[in-house]
């Protein structure tokens, strides 16, 4: 399923205003300094927007906040995780938190889910 124009719209504000974590993941994952991996970020696929996404690993990678506590959402969240795994991509979520206080241990946690692959 494409994304509707107002995603791509969407998406592309997301990646001028990127949270204090995901910029300084983006910063660790951009290019391809990790392993020759390409990774996008707020990359539309469907209606949802993944934070970032490596296409050669059908990887999604989602930095949670606070947010993400809300009973609410994680019933979104999940819905979101079942609906991208029936297209064939894994998601790992990472705590905002471990972004700020364990970059290398996030690096790593994404690593070894592609050498899992």
């Amino acid at each position: 399923m494409p994304p509707e124009p107002i995603t791509y719209r969407r998406a592309a504000f997301m990646r001028r205003h990127l949270t204090q974590p995901e910029a300084r993941l983006w910063a660790a994952l951009k290019g391809q300094k990790v392993q020759g991996l390409k990774f996008r970020r707020q990359h539309p696929v469907g209606r949802y927007i993944l934070d970032f996404y490596c296409a050669s690993a059908k990887l999604g990678i989602e930095i949670d906040g606070a947010v993400h506590d809300d009973p609410d959402q994680m019933a979104h969240d999940q819905r979101r995780t079942a609906w991208l795994a029936e297209q064939g991509i894994r998601l790992i979520r990472f705590p905002a938190a471990s972004v700020r206080n364990n970059l290398d241990g996030v690096v790593a946690g994404i690593l070894a889910e592609v050498g899992g692959r």
